[in-house]
């Protein structure tokens, strides 16, 4: 494999299971959550790839709005190597943050005065320490064992992780056919008008390099941020993995989705990325 060419297939000189894969922006090989088995042994993992003295840290930011019933399910799921756990909460009205300490008294707390995910997202991304930040969704409907997944992907080159439902391996128990025909619209404009080939366009579970974050510049607060997020890193020439995962239903409570209006919202961050210059997202 020469150096001067992005990663296609796995280099098996990772040591890492075959199903890894990085491409350059615009060409996206998924990776089958079956074939992930890395959430042991990350020493090995992250060494690998790591030329430094010490393997790169990871962070997980887990926007909150109200999930107290939830996250005794979502911090049990996360891996215990994860250097960083950062709750970013978005005035939460019952036990959220209780909940949350006391179950990982280690936990970092963010508190963001401005509502949505979009603008949880960018306060969290702009604050969490670790090298890699993953972000996972309060609701129980990730599986936070897939951590180890984005991880071995940024460790084999990827500076942007897409989870993805709809790759090998991926499934959903909670999407509509309705949202499901929206998100392939979506795919399809992101890659007519920006060359992405992401497979899957509305899923929030992503990761992306500590360095990198700036090149992404989040002025989105509601939840077309994942879309918005994606287009910008295929226009910054990140180097993007997907992750197949599989999507369960909210375990309590009720989603604040709104399939026509957060669809609308999307549409209008397409639009306006379509005629923004590459230039406009600054440092």
């Amino acid at each position: 494999m020469s150096g001067t060419k992005p990663l296609r297939r796995f280099d098996t000189s990772l040591g890492l299971c075959e199903s890894v894969g990085v491409f350059a922006s615009g060409e996206n090989l998924a990776m089958g959550a079956e074939g992930m088995a890395s959430s042991e042994d990350p020493q090995t993992a992250m060494t690998s790839g790591d030329k430094s003295d010490s393997p790169p840290t990871v962070t997980v930011m887990i926007p909150t709005l109200n999930e107290a019933g939830n996250l005794p399910f979502v911090l049990n799921t996360i891996p215990e190597w994860v250097d960083e756990i950062l709750i970013v909460d978005g005035r939460s009205q019952d036990d959220t943050l209780r909940i949350a300490t006391d179950l990982r008294p280690d936990v970092r707390v963010l508190r963001v005065a401005r509502l949505g995910k979009g603008a949880a997202m960018k306060a969290g991304f702009d604050a969490a320490t670790g090298d890699f930040i993953i972000a996972l969704d309060a609701d129980g409907s990730m599986d936070g064992a897939m951590i180890g997944a984005f991880r071995d992907a940024f460790v084999a080159g990827a500076e942007y992780v897409k989870g993805t439902r709809f790759g090998p391996g991926g499934g959903s128990a909670d999407i509509t056919r309705f949202r499901r025909v929206g998100d392939w619209g979506i795919c399809l404009l992101t890659r007519l008008l920006f060359g992405a080939k992401y497979t899957d366009a509305t899923y929030g579970y992503v990761g992306i390099r500590a360095d990198a974050v700036k090149k992404i510049g989040i002025d989105s607060d509601g939840f077309e941020v994942e879309t918005l997020i994606g287009i910008r890193a295929q226009r910054a020439g990140l180097r993007i993995a997907e992750v197949s995962c599989f999507e369960s239903t909210r375990i309590i409570g009720k989603s604040n989705l709104h399939a026509v209006r957060d669809g609308i919202r999307i549409l209008k961050v397409i639009l306006r990325e379509r005629l923004r210059r590459r230039t406009d997202v600054t440092d």
